[in-house]
């Protein structure tokens, strides 16, 4: 609990605006990529086709959806930013294996390599001054 306060403390001491924009970039491109998705089940399902004989294969492909579509809402707001991030890590590991396992499609193993780098230093860095969980943190 200390390591989090002491996180939160630097955090507010050192946020910058371009910071939070990146943030609130970072939510809205989850929260299209979550869209995206829900309107076109077939590019799923086309992403997934190497692991459609592993059990579960249903189940992940019902969890991305909803996950990108709420984390990227959460995160675009600064609440909660850690949960949603820590929630969307193992989709953006699974989409850059699934690329090593399928047909490699080199635009799309970057954009989750960066997405998933930007998604890992929030998870340390935390939602900033310009976020939802700060105010309500002020509020107390």
């Amino acid at each position: 609990m200390g390591t989090i306060k002491t996180l939160n403390k630097w955090a507010n001491a050192h946020t910058y605006l371009p910071l939070d924009l990146l943030r609130i970039a970072l939510g809205v491109f989850l929260f299209i990529k979550g869209i995206n998705f829900m309107s076109d089940y077939t590019i799923l399902m086309t992403l997934f086709k190497p692991l459609e004989s592993l059990a579960g294969g249903m189940l992940v492909i019902h969890y991305v959806a909803p996950a990108h579509f709420i984390g990227g809402i959460l995160i675009a707001f600064g609440l909660l930013t850690r949960w949603a991030i820590i929630a969307q890590i193992p989709i953006l590991i699974g989409a850059i294996v699934i690329n090593f396992a399928g047909e490699m499609i080199v635009n799309n193993l970057i954009l989750a390599i960066i997405t998933l780098l930007v998604a890992i230093f929030f998870v340390f860095y935390g939602s900033g001054k310009h976020s939802a969980d700060y105010y309500l943190k002020m509020q107390q």
